[in-house]
């Protein structure tokens, strides 16, 4: 979310049937009705993977705190890793009732990329920010 003087600007990534994401573009025409909101909507398609690009899984899990998502993309963006998807979660911890957040993440990794030391960086910002955290090939 980006602050915009008084405003804010929010960018939310829907999936789903064609059916239900079409109720969701009227609904949201509705609510900008007042003026007092404003929606752009793309419509995109699956992007296929580059030749040059290993799809890897990304799974963290840590106390939920601020900025998880944000240093994740932070830290894949800076290496022209694209993020392919992106899924989150909030919960309590099963004995503790901690509150906890999971990440798990699709990146495409450029083939130039030594994977051993992007490891090694992805688990030094994962100590860094206190996450456990696995980056592994995706199979099959």
């Amino acid at each position: 979310m980006t602050t915009l003087g008084s405003e804010f600007a929010m960018l939310l990534l829907v999936s789903g049937n064609w059916h239900t994401l079409g109720r969701l573009e009227k609904d949201l025409e509705k609510l900008c009705e007042s003026g007092d909101l404003t929606v752009s909507v793309k419509k995109t398609d699956f992007k296929p993977v580059d030749d040059d690009r290993m799809p890897y899984a990304v799974d963290v899990v840590a106390l939920d705190q601020q900025g998880i998502v944000f240093n994740l993309a932070n830290f894949f963006a800076s290496r022209d890793i694209e993020i392919a998807d992106v899924a989150t979660r909030s919960y309590a911890a099963a004995h503790t009732g901690a509150p906890m957040f999971a990440v798990q993440m699709t990146v495409n990794v450029p083939s130039s990329i030594h994977v051993s030391q992007l490891r090694d960086e992805f688990l030094d910002l994962s100590d860094r920010l206190n996450l456990d955290a696995i980056l592994e090939p995706v199979k099959g």
